[in-house]
């Protein structure tokens, strides 16, 4: 049954990639509202793809926000084991869209990548999984397995209504294992598995000065400017080695023992190869940790916006009405990240000038998770990998944050493995994101390789 499989994906490669590029071509942005209709659009094209390839019970599942699009094959039996497969069809926005080489919404091939957003997040590596089972049905009429898909539309824009659904259709999405891909590996030839990911808390900081804008040959220097205000806020939330002032922020995080620090510098992050990957001038950060450990393990707080105020070509002397901020602090497993957000809230009131009608807003919130590396389900992920790549797996703490890992641990007791074939180089919400092709073909038989063995781990 295996071998079948991997036939078929071998010699249905340029099939399999026109049809990942016709869904990367559907703009499913869910942070934009004028995108309504094509995240729609987007999860009508999934129920029509599993639909062809014979899975059963194929449904749009709709939630307050964006749909959840659902489907299972589980006639492999009550004694085999049941595998969840998670992904998002939502993209990121693509501005700045003067910097897209190639247009972001219709995918293009150059040399071994495929251009276009959604590529390597998520679209790309969700289809993996979709054009895995469809070998496996279309070649053998089965599985090893039973199969459960559940594909969401909000993790770009934090995942708002998943929890909830998880938590309504526990019975459902029961599952042995649950499957994620939505990361990268080391290099094209270097398989990597994910040990932890990193929580989330997404503030808004709104200030307003005066009700409406003013000249500042009039009031400059009377009247104080929320730009001028806010960036003073903004600068004293970190320190020059960005440590995070905020009363308590820290009260939860852990310190790393010494075999913490000896699993997370295990040469995979270096100061080159972060140099290398984003082209910084020179790297910066907390000097009591190493790259690595600040990386993947340590909390951070990073501002993503500012508006207000004039920003047109040529000269306006305004002093803008309000201006507002957007913030986010990545979390260790051990923070709380809703209390995280209350610390947040107090700290900068307490902190905002009287000169300032202050509003802060929780935009989002996620847990961090540390996975158990000895679960069978992880262990077959790394026998997968091998056999594929013909290299054994490292593992890497993560640093970016999936809400449905701590989820699926804590609602269904379900083991987690995050198994990406994403490029550290991939540009993942930047413009130009890419997928290299080779991957995306060892990626699939990968899949079909780990669904065997699975099955066999678990029996």
């Amino acid at each position: 049954m295996q071998d079948q499989a991997l036939h078929y994906a071998q010699t249905h490669q340029t099939e399999t990639l026109d049809a990942l590029k016709a869904f990367l071509s559907i703009p499913s942005i869910s942070m934009l509202p004028e995108h309504g209709k094509d995240m729609q659009l987007a999860a009508l094209w999934l129920v029509d793809k599993l639909n062809s390839i014979g899975l059963h019970n194929v449904k749009i599942m709709t939630t307050p926000g964006h749909p959840i699009v659902y489907a299972d094959w589980l006639e492999a039996g009550p004694d085999a084991p049941t595998l969840l497969i998670y992904g998002h069809y939502d993209v990121q926005p693509v501005d700045p869209l003067e910097e897209w080489v190639t247009p972001p919404f219709e995918p293009t091939v150059k040399g071994d990548s495929l251009y276009g957003r959604g590529t390597s997040d998520d679209k790309g590596q969700l289809y993996i999984h979709v054009a895995a089972v469809e070998a496996y049905l279309q070649s053998a009429g089965r599985l090893p397995l039973n199969i459960k898909f559940l594909l969401e539309g909000e993790e770009e824009a934090g995942s708002t209504h998943l929890e909830n659904f998880v938590i309504e259709h526990q019975e459902m999405l029961q599952a042995d294992a649950a499957l994620i891909s939505d990361s990268h590996i080391l290099d094209p030839e270097t398989p990597v598995l994910i040990t932890g990911v990193r929580g989330l808390t997404y503030m808004e900081i709104a200030m307003r000065g005066s009700k409406h804008d003013l000249h500042s040959g009039m009031y400059g220097g009377v009247v104080e400017n929320p730009l001028n205000a806010m960036v003073t806020l903004l600068a004293s939330l970190r320190d020059e080695q960005g440590r995070v002032t905020i009363p308590g922020f820290y009260d939860d995080v852990k310190p790393l023992t010494a075999e913490d620090r000896q699993a997370i510098n295990n040469g995979i992050i270096s100061e080159d190869s972060v140099l290398d990957e984003t082209g910084a001038p020179v790297l910066w950060g907390d000097p009591d940790y190493t790259v690595a450990e600040r990386k993947g393990a340590r909390p951070t707080l990073d501002i993503h916006g500012i508006k207000g105020g004039f920003i047109g070509s040529g000269a306006k002397t305004v002093i803008p009405a309000t201006a507002s901020a957007k913030v986010s602090m990545r979390l260790v497993p051990q923070q709380n990240p809703k209390k995280i957000a209350e610390l947040f809230t107090q700290h900068v009131l307490n902190i905002s000038p009287d000169t300032m009608e202050v509003s802060i807003e929780t935009h989002n919130t996620g847990d961090g998770a540390v996975i158990d590396m000895s679960a069978p389900a992880i262990q077959a992920a790394a026998e997968a990998y091998e056999q594929v790549f013909g290299k054994p797996s490292l593992y890497l703490r993560e640093g970016g944050s999936l809400p449905i890992v701590p989820m699926f641990i804590e609602v269904l007791h379900a083991p987690v493995v995050l198994m990406g074939f994403g490029l550290p180089d991939d540009n993942l919400h930047a413009p130009n994101e890419k997928f290299h092709i080779p991957n995306f073909y060892r990626g699939i038989e990968t899949a079909i390789t780990y669904y065997q063995l699975l099955a066999e781990r678990i029996a």
